[in-house]
């Protein structure tokens, strides 16, 4: 867990910025390598729609997350064990305006706090197990 949270204060600034901008085409503060076209390929492939639970499990500081709140106005919550990653993918819905429909939750993938059937879909992008 220490490594995960180090890793979060880390990739910052505008060097971050430019790498990010070069490999992947945008640069939108990911922690991760997905980018919103692919994150637009899970929207499609799931057929998400307005209202429909998604739990982005892993979701580190929000990028596909809020980027799936954001596109299709379903209720995103973001789950993962590092606390600075969901500080940050709290931060990143509110500038986007979702915050309304993304929860931030301290949680791990092999220790769910969720019922059976709480979500329609999940995802998971760049998790390390």
């Amino acid at each position: 867990l220490d490594r995960f949270v180090e890793r979060y204060g880390e990739w910052k600034g505008d060097v971050a910025a430019l790498v990010e901008r070069d490999v992947i085409g945008v640069s939108v503060g990911l922690n991760g390598y997905t980018t919103p076209k692919q994150a637009d390929a899970l929207i499609r492939r799931l057929n998400l729609r307005p209202g429909m639970r998604v739990l982005d499990l892993g979701a580190g500081n929000g990028g596909p997350g809020v980027h799936i709140a954001v596109e299709t106005r379903c209720r995103v919550t973001l789950a993962d064990i590092p606390r600075p990653a969901l500080l940050s993918a709290a931060a990143r819905a509110k500038r986007a305006r979702v915050s309304r429909r993304c929860d931030a939750v301290l949680a791990s993938a092999v220790a769910l706090p969720f019922r059976p059937a709480s979500f329609d879909a999940i995802v998971h992008t760049d998790v390390m197990c």
